[in-house]
């Protein structure tokens, strides 16, 4: 049950007094030291640290951006260079469950402008969604690899990633500033 703790919650040692009517100040280091490691943590998290519980991979993990090397695919590269868009935020593989409820491999890519998802067996883009038309992500309150994307003017797409955190936060900095930002919504329910 310890990792289910919040992160943010800090417990600081009191400084004992030792027998010469002084306090102990080698403790009272470490305590401070413990104290700046733990907010130091709680800062590196970000936004989420207390609404969700937190999967240990996500609480130290690198964020590269591009995991399926892009540049290198000349598919890939096709697909962005009809479509336009040249600045790749985020690429990797994902599952996408269908609506009857089966689950696909496809490669997820968030540019500056969209949102497109592929299919890797077949070299064929299964659908292209504007940022602009993307209201909100939902992530689960657990520590599971589910999200799902809210698109009022067509459908919703639910999805399971081991970087769901990256994701987000790449869409909320993509539409950062923009008229219709993206919202991302903690809820074990439904939209």
């Amino acid at each position: 049950m310890d990792r289910f703790k919040n992160m943010r919650k800090l417990q600081v040692e009191v400084e004992e007094e030792n027998g010469d009517g002084g306090y102990n100040g080698e403790k009272a280091l470490e305590a401070q030291n413990e104290e700046a490691e733990a907010k130091e943590v709680a800062e590196e998290l970000g936004q989420f640290t207390a609404l969700k519980v937190r999967r240990r991979a996500a609480l130290f993990g690198e964020c590269k951006g591009d995991y399926v090397g892009v540049p290198s695919d000349p598919f890939l590269h096709r697909i962005l260079t009809k479509q336009g868009d040249i600045t790749v935020l985020f690429a990797d593989k994902v599952v996408k469950f269908t609506g009857s409820g089966k689950m696909k491999k496809h490669i997820l890519l968030i540019t500056d402008f969209a949102i497109y998802l592929v299919d890797p067996d077949a070299d064929v883009l299964k659908r292209r969604i504007a940022l602009a038309a993307v209201e909100k992500i939902c992530l689960s309150k657990f520590d599971d690899n589910f999200f799902a994307l809210i698109v009022p003017t067509e459908y919703d797409c639910l999805m399971a990633s081991t970087r769901k955190t990256e994701i987000a936060n790449v869409l909320m900095e993509a539409t950062k500033g923009a008229s219709e930002e993206i919202e991302v919504v903690f809820s074990n329910r439904g939209h």
